[in-house]
């Protein structure tokens, strides 16, 4: 086992960008969780987690003009790992919040919808998913704001 202090300092000063404030990675890190962690406290009470909320969202949002989105489109929208919405739509469809139907002529895909009690779910939370949004990130945070169009660009260069 290897104890050395001047080794460990060596590392950080040769191949890192120094102390962890310095990585945006680690800030954005802390402030992702912070954000997750404010969102599920705000949605407890409405039985929704952070990431139910973001699929229900989706799946409303798909729906908005009459249509359905299928699994894989709220994955892509989303950005999750396919097997992740998977879980979050069956948790979803155990509290009634959506309604699953095979597509026709899609094969195994299937059509999700947002039901009442979703939409009852989703009008309760975002008035608090913006609070939490404000009360973290500000004026930077609305739209049109510096944060949002930094995130933006970032995220149109994935």
């Amino acid at each position: 086992m290897t104890h050395d202090p001047a080794a460990i300092n060596a590392m950080f000063e040769e191949v890192s960008l120094g102390a962890p404030q310095h990585a945006p990675g680690f800030v954005m890190w802390r402030v992702v969780h912070r954000y997750q962690r404010a969102m599920d406290a705000a949605l407890r009470d409405l039985d929704l987690t952070h990431l139910q909320f973001v699929t229900l969202a989706l799946v409303a949002w798909l729906g908005r003009e009459g249509g359905a989105g299928t699994q894989a489109d709220i994955a892509r929208m989303g950005d999750i790992h396919p097997m992740q919405v998977s879980l979050m739509l069956k948790a979803l469809q155990a509290k009634g919040m959506v309604h699953r139907q095979t597509a026709k002529g899609a094969g195994p895909a299937k059509q999700v919808h947002v039901t009442a009690a979703g939409l009852k779910a989703l009008r309760g939370a975002m008035p608090r998913a913006i609070d939490v949004q404000r009360t973290l990130f500000g004026p930077a945070g609305l739209p049109g704001g510096e944060l949002l169009r930094m995130l933006n660009a970032i995220d149109a260069e994935a």
